[in-house]
């Protein structure tokens, strides 16, 4: 299996510095500050990165059980909002996916929606924080 790569740069304080995020494939880099992480500024954070691998893994992990089952999805599309608390702590993230499924009932569809939810890598990692599901089929 393969070993990914990722790297930060921060200069300066915590509140009047900033930095950048680079993704090893080179797929995306961005600016982060304080502001863009605890206030509604422009650039990126750590959390907003952990809600794209938590969507990713998601949708791609719910893609796999349903083929293995004998669903192969037409198109599976997952949102998150992952919450930053106080401490700062990361105390929740809500999935809501919406998929296209030919021929798969609703009780089947939510059976494997909550075992991708359970199981993905990135669920795993992140076993300590809450992650809800909202997930329908279209």
């Amino acid at each position: 299996m393969a070993t990914r790569n990722a790297e930060a740069i921060w200069t300066g304080t915590l509140k009047e510095g900033k930095g950048s995020l680079k993704l090893g494939s080179g797929a995306f880099e961005g600016a982060y500050t304080w502001a863009s992480r605890f206030e509604d500024a422009p650039g990126t954070n750590p959390e907003e990165l952990i809600g794209a691998a938590q969507a990713g893994c998601y949708s791609m992990f719910l893609s796999a059980l349903l083929t293995k089952a004998g669903y192969p999805p037409t198109r599976i599309h997952t949102t998150t909002k992952v919450h930053l608390e106080a401490g700062p702590t990361i105390t929740v993230i809500e999935l809501e996916t919406i998929a296209e499924v030919p021929g798969l009932d609703e009780k089947t569809f939510l059976e494997q929606a909550e075992a991708a939810k359970k199981n993905c890598p990135v669920s795993k990692a992140l076993d300590s924080v809450e992650i809800k599901l909202s997930a329908r089929l279209q």
